[in-house]
């Protein structure tokens, strides 16, 4: 048995929380264990300048953590007056994560905004904002369609992530910090629910991982993967 007695293909436990900012166009505050991530999606009636005139819109986002969202104080970046590398690199994959789930040609000239803030960490801050922005993102969009500025909602697929790892010799899913921080192998795998691969984050420390491995951890990502995407269509047909 795992830190918190769950088994080694055990999900933390997983709430997701709809419609949590009434003043946002779509939002969900996700909790995987002591993780807790708000996710918010706003609409901007414009896209970036090298989307002008393209007829298609864009899809970015940010990515944040609280000062108390960590036992040690974390300071705030506007006070540091940049982004560490850290926060420029999850805010890329966010975005990138969703643009690949929506087709950019029925978002006509709009720009989502999704805004991920780390409220608790404990491990796995980046792969449940992730799933959290779906929830919000779909809401925001279809919220579009209602109001008849959009045809229809420009999602494909329903898109979630996780954390695999190995630690002490075991193939691990969904790691909380103290087994993230153990980690020999760490990886974050994001997936369509139609089993499509839209990114693998895999980094060993100090020996390499073998083949089999990368097999065994993918399996055990999608098998996580799969209850994710249950408890979103869950969510979305309440």
């Amino acid at each position: 048995m795992r830190l918190d007695n769950r088994k080694f293909d055990e999900l933390r436990p997983l709430k997701i929380t709809r419609n949590f900012i009434s003043s946002a166009a779509g939002s969900a505050f996700i909790e995987f264990g002591n993780t807790k991530v708000l996710c918010t999606a706003s609409v901007d009636l414009k896209v970036p300048d090298f989307l002008k005139d393209s007829g298609k819109g864009w899809v970015t986002a940010e990515y944040g953590m609280l000062p108390a969202s960590t036992p040690q104080r974390k300071a705030r970046e506007a006070r540091l007056g940049r982004v560490d590398g850290r926060t420029h690199e999850i805010q890329r994959l966010i975005g990138r994560a969703m643009r690949a789930v929506i087709d950019l040609e029925l978002l006509v000239d709009k720009t989502i905004w999704i805004d991920c803030d780390v409220i608790q960490a404990d491990g796995g801050t980046r792969t449940a904002g992730i799933t959290g922005a779906f929830i919000a993102v779909h809401d925001a969009l279809q919220n579009l369609v209602k109001e008849r500025l959009l045809v229809k909602n420009p999602i494909k697929a329903y898109l979630a992530a996780i954390s695999v790892g190995k630690v002490k010799g075991e193939l691990l899913l969904d790691l909380c910090y103290e087994e993230d921080s153990r980690a020999e192998v760490d990886m974050n795998v994001v997936m369509t629910e139609k089993g499509g691969l839209v990114e693998i984050q895999g980094t060993a420390e100090q020996k390499p991982f073998s083949d089999n491995e990368l097999s065994e951890l993918l399996a055990l990502a999608k098998k996580g993967l799969v209850e994710i995407f249950k408890i979103q269509h869950n969510i979305l047909l309440t």
